[in-house]
């Protein structure tokens, strides 16, 4: 135990260097399991030393603690299937934004019992107390706030995302007001428990802060998700950094700082991909919302689209020299990635080069594709990134689109009007022939109907997508190259 202490500092440092290699690691398929281990031993490490420098810790309390964590993350991670692993990573986050505020109002509790108590009869006691200064009331007033914006957002994307009844969007001119209004008394009774300690205004903070994590995000449209995801990601991180300095943990600050920096990045890019701006996502109204008006409008004027069947579509790609698999939130949904990993090898084996191409924001996660393709242990190599493939499509036979709407509507390049132009689309429209299996014509997740669907290139298959894949399968094998 003494070794541990004297030396802590340097087994935080080996844990920062090890959450830095997990970083590096999961920027790839490739390296992501051995990134998966380097984080674990960085937690190990972290964990362990925190627990043997902490002066008097409740043993029985934190072992029951993290053993009851451990049986509960285990039997989740057993037993949730893909289709919901967006809203439980989103879940996941609003545990992090809860620890933060718990352990920021546990420290300002503990520092007024104690001041209570005061310095002589601590002294007396063999206690060495020092009021909490101006530094750690602003670490607390962040820490605390962030946290339960994170807590409440988090806890509302994961009920939109699982299609929850209470997690009901809301529009309207009222709602940035409303917005606006929460935000700044939120901020003034924030300065003014920094600047007096005052704990009515901590509490309102708090309060304030809880509300606004909700009206901050029961605006933003389905198709913006993703984005949500991965900024409450980000959130999560720098709420922990927050209360790693209120805790003066140099591990908690390093490895929160990480989260919320890889997080913050990830936005961008996903924004970067879908030409918005963050601010534009947050507050500049929700993409379904103006999409549902198009739709609708849409839907006055009937248009006609070519259906086929599964027969149909395994004779032209088996024909075909080369085939583009576009995966989206529908092959989640019916979870068909490994008959669509089946598909793709029957067809290798009949001489067809096949390839899946891969949009930044397909799915209701980022890399929720990447994921399921890992799932079915689709070879790396035949994965690729949208500016990777956009370039082949063009030359490319026959691209199946599995359950993807929005990142291949052709509406974000052509139609100025569009909620979506301007948009960086996997451009499936340029290849020689079309196919798309989906269970209806209704529209994506943004809300939008899709021009792609009534190309005359086009051909639509309707059903559930692990079916229709298994079908094509049977077709091609009763076929031929």
């Amino acid at each position: 135990m003494e070794f541990i202490r004297e030396y802590a500092d340097w087994f935080y440092l080996i844990g920062a260097v090890l959450f830095i290699l997990t970083l590096r690691g999961l920027s790839g398929p490739k390296t992501a399991i051995q990134g998966n281990r380097y984080g674990m031993i960085a937690m190990a490490i972290a964990v362990l030393t925190t627990f043997f420098v902490a002066d008097n810790p409740v043993v029985w309390m934190i072992v029951g603690a993290m053993v009851l964590g451990a049986v509960v993350g285990i039997a989740r991670a057993r037993t949730v299937p893909m289709t919901q692993m967006p809203e439980t990573v989103a879940l996941m986050h609003s545990l992090v934004g809860l620890a933060a505020v718990l352990i920021a109002v546990a420290a300002i509790i503990h520092n007024n019992k104690l001041t209570e108590l005061g310095p002589d009869l601590l002294a007396a006691n063999g206690v060495d107390f020092h009021q909490m200064s101006r530094v750690h009331l602003f670490e607390l007033f962040v820490g605390c706030f962030v946290g339960a914006i994170t807590f409440t957002a988090s806890v509302f994307a994961y009920g939109k995302l699982a299609a929850k009844k209470w997690a009901k969007t809301i529009s309207g001119a009222w709602v940035k007001p409303v917005q606006a209004i929460i935000f700044i008394a939120m901020l003034g009774f924030g300065i003014h428990f920094f600047l007096t300690g005052n704990m009515t205004s901590f509490w309102a903070m708090t309060g304030l802060a809880l509300a606004f994590g909700w009206v901050w995000i029961a605006p933003v449209g389905g198709g913006d998700m993703p984005v949500v995801v991965s900024l409450l990601n980000s959130f999560s991180g720098w709420a922990a950094a927050g209360i790693g300095f209120t805790l003066e943990n140099n591990m908690l600050i390093v490895a929160g700082s990480l989260v919320g920096s890889s997080g913050a990045i990830l936005s961008y890019i996903m924004c970067k991909a879908m030409n918005r701006s963050i601010i534009n996502v947050l507050f500049g109204g929700a993409m379904g919302g103006t999409a549902v008006a198009s739709a609708d409008a849409g839907d006055k004027a009937p248009r006609n689209h070519r259906s086929g069947s599964a027969d149909d579509a395994g004779f032209l790609m088996s024909n075909a020299d080369s085939v583009v698999i576009v995966p989206g939130y529908g092959m989640a949904q019916g979870r068909a990635q490994n008959a669509v990993k089946e598909l793709a090898n029957l067809l290798k084996e009949q001489g067809v080069t096949v390839r899946f191409a891969i949009h930044p924001v397909a799915g209701r996660m980022p890399g929720h594709m990447n994921v399921l393709l890992a799932e079915a242990d689709v070879a790396y190599e035949d994965i690729l990134e949208m500016d990777e493939i956009n370039s082949d499509f063009p030359a490319t036979d026959v691209v199946l689109v599995i359950g993807a709407n929005d990142v291949v509507n052709p509406a974000a390049k052509d139609d100025p009007n569009s909620p979506i132009y301007g948009m960086p689309i996997l451009e499936a429209h340029k290849a020689r022939t079309i196919m798309v299996i989906k269970r209806s014509m209704a529209t994506g997740y943004a809300g939008l109907d899709n021009d792609l669907f009534y190309n005359d290139k086009t051909m639509m298959i309707f059903g559930d997508a692990k079916k229709v894949v298994e079908d094509m399968t049977k077709a091609i094998n009763g076929g031929g190259h």
